[in-house]
């Protein structure tokens, strides 16, 4: 198994190493996925952007951030993306049935939310060319062409955190070793 190498202070990239400030700065330790990222400073640089982008810019309220990010984990099964971001949901005060509901790939409690998840989903399993009825269904529940081009800027940020989580086996950080998870169909 090809094994990749974690960074932090001692061993980056001189170019890394104001990215690992950030990074600690904004979680308060290194998460194991920066510390792989940071092997290459323009996937670090990248995915702090989009991360930003992502979570400060978009029309999306937490809920529906979370049901967009944990709706890609799940689909892409990323055993350190799913943890993650169960923790995260917690602290921005996401409800567990939310949460639950997203990890066991079970109807949300509310049909607006439900419809962002099966947008997502149509828009992970077409690869970006979801129906005309997925898109009359999105809009049916309220969203428009702005949460359709947020979700692309979720999706291009959880592909750079999934991918790189599966190809270096990333240990899940212990803070979110309680929220471990397993795919349904490993269940």
């Amino acid at each position: 198994m090809t094994k990749f190498e974690r960074f932090d202070d001692s061993n980056a990239p001189a170019e890394s190493l104001p990215l690992i400030e950030k990074s600690k700065k904004a979680f308060g330790r290194l998460p194991g996925l920066h510390s792989v990222m940071a092997g290459s400073p323009p996937l670090l640089d990248g995915y702090q952007t989009l991360h930003r982008l992502f979570a400060e810019e978009t029309a999306f309220d937490a809920d529906e951030k979370t049901v967009v990010w944990q709706t890609i984990n799940v689909y892409h099964e990323c055993h350190y993306c799913v943890p993650a971001h169960t923790g995260i949901a917690k602290m921005m005060g996401v409800s567990d049935e939310i949460s639950d509901a997203l990890r066991d790939e079970t109807p949300l409690p509310s049909g607006k939310l439900e419809a962002l998840r099966l947008f997502t989903l149509a828009m992970l399993e077409t690869r970006g060319n979801p129906s005309e009825d997925a898109f009359e269904a999105f809009y049916a529940a309220g969203y428009g062409e702005r949460q359709v081009l947020d979700i692309i800027l979720g999706l291009a940020q959880k592909v750079m955190s999934n991918y790189t989580n599966h190809v270096a086996h990333t240990p899940v950080d212990a803070p979110m070793q309680k929220f471990s998870w397993t795919p349904k169909a490993q269940r």
